[in-house]
């Protein structure tokens, strides 16, 4: 979930100054192999043994960002003898076929992105998907997840969880798609960037209710970590004081407790309609009342008088 970089470094087959180089196994065809594989979210010491020794050996190894690929392998002390190559989001499409037809030759490509893990909300997906169609080998070398790390340190149930990725950014679509997520029964992990938290916050609590439990967690194995656990309502306010740094947001699934609030909600609303009070005006004065969605609780009384 690193930030991404505009710029990049031509694609070369030149090589860190650092030692600890390896050398390349010669090319046999129908043997190689794609392996995506981890990297550090933060400290640089969770970079694995095998990420190290992939980077030594790979034929070909396809970076997000070359350059990040450049300064991590210096920093870890590894020459990486292999060609280089850019592959992001605004190549991954045409990067594809040459890099299969690499693999099929026999060469190890080692696919990373810029901080965790490769097709997790970052590329690597598409070339798994065309890989998987035209049989040619794939694995993982596991590592640092920003995801996973983020839900374990939340402090909310880990036994179920949906990870989200980014929500939109314009205002109307960001709103769908929370609705589609109004009835979700599991913890919800998402992506954000520092600058819109407060806002993203403030569209969970419209759409969740200001109390749905949540964690906000900022720089993950860096110095400053920070992990922030409270009610919605209280996060924003938080939030809006301004936030930097790499973010995760986990939100707590819907319970029991909020589906027989929601009966209630309704049946207040249906109450106050039967003395004379128009639909609008009784499910603003309940959504205020008890600090809820106006939009969810309309959506929920519309749907009981259905």
């Amino acid at each position: 979930m690193a930030q991404r970089s505009s710029e990049e470094t031509p694609e070369n087959s030149s090589t860190p100054t650092a030692p600890g180089g390896g050398a390349l196994a010669e090319l046999v065809p129908g043997s190689g192999t794609i392996v995506l594989a981890a990297t550090p979210i933060g400290n640089l010491s969770d970079a694995s043994p095998r990420l190290i020794e992939l980077m030594r050996t790979a034929h070909v190894v396809a970076a997000e960002d070359t350059r990040r690929l450049l300064h991590l392998a210096n920093a870890l002390g590894v020459r990486i003898p292999g060609r280089i190559v850019s592959y992001h989001e605004h190549n991954e499409a045409s990067r594809i076929a040459e890099l299969l037809e690499t693999v099929q030759a026999g060469a190890t490509l080692l696919v990373v992105s810029d901080a965790g893990m490769p097709a997790v909300s970052d590329p690597g997906f598409r070339l798994v998907e065309a890989a998987v169609a035209a049989d040619v080998a794939v694995t993982a070398v596991p590592g640092p997840s920003a995801v996973l790390t983020a839900l374990s340190l939340s402090g909310l149930p880990t036994d179920r969880f949906t990870f989200e990725g980014f929500l939109p950014r314009k205002t109307g679509d960001r709103a769908a798609r929370l609705a589609d997520l109004a009835d979700e029964r599991r913890t919800m992990v998402f992506f954000e960037a520092p600058h819109r938290l407060a806002a993203m916050l403030r569209a969970l609590a419209e759409a969740f209710g200001s109390s749905r439990q949540a964690a906000v967690a900022r720089e993950l194995t860096k110095m400053h970590e920070e992990v922030r656990r409270g009610p919605l309502d209280a996060l924003v306010v938080w939030a809006e004081e301004g936030v930097r740094g790499e973010i995760a947001v986990v939100v707590s699934g819907k319970t029991e407790a909020d589906a027989e609030d929601d009966v209630d909600h309704v049946a207040a609303v249906q109450a106050m309609m039967d003395s004379g009070v128009r639909l609008k005006d009784a499910v603003a004065a309940v959504a205020e009342r008890d600090r809820i969605s106006k939009r969810e609780l309309y959506a929920a009384v519309v749907a009981a008088r259905q």
